[in-house]
């Protein structure tokens, strides 16, 4: 019988980082093993074939570190760490498939309005397809206003 796995996508956001004690406490009650991935978006072509990435160009080698640094607080709780490209929740769901993980942990920003409507939401994509259960983790509002007051 194969090992139980949560599946763990992670951004690197605030959301992302509270998500992750959520899905530890799950995997450590289990006997789960967490698979925590982050999904890389493509570059975005314009016009004249010229690259946008919105910030400097992405190295994926810093991706990667960034990636490993993601970890359960108990050594104890085993964790495997995957980076791919493509669309986030196609992918999510993809490896979820894959994998026969029992669930999906992530965290979200919570985007409301114009926003929400403009950027579509990726947790919404998953939960939508994902082939397992979610468990979608937003911070209180206390939390997100305190965040971002930070932020500024």
């Amino acid at each position: 019988m194969a090992a139980k796995t949560i599946l763990f996508p992670t951004d690197f956001s605030t959301a992302s980082d509270a998500a992750l004690v959520h899905a530890e406490a799950l995997a450590k009650a289990s006997g789960a093993k967490l698979l925590i991935i982050h999904v890389e978006e493509p570059p975005l072509a314009y016009g004249g074939g010229e690259l946008y990435y919105g910030l400097p160009e992405p190295n994926s080698e810093r991706i990667q570190k960034m990636l490993e640094d993601v970890r359960p607080r108990d050594a104890a709780v085993p964790c495997e760490h995957r980076l791919t490209m493509g669309d986030p929740a196609g992918e999510v769901v993809r490896i979820a498939g894959e994998v026969d993980c029992e669930m999906i942990v992530m965290g979200t920003h919570g985007r409301t309005g114009l926003t929400r409507l403009l950027m579509g939401s990726v947790a919404e994509q998953i939960v939508r397809r994902a082939p397992c259960p979610v468990l979608i983790y937003r911070e209180t509002a206390e939390k997100l206003a305190a965040s971002r007051a930070g932020a500024s």
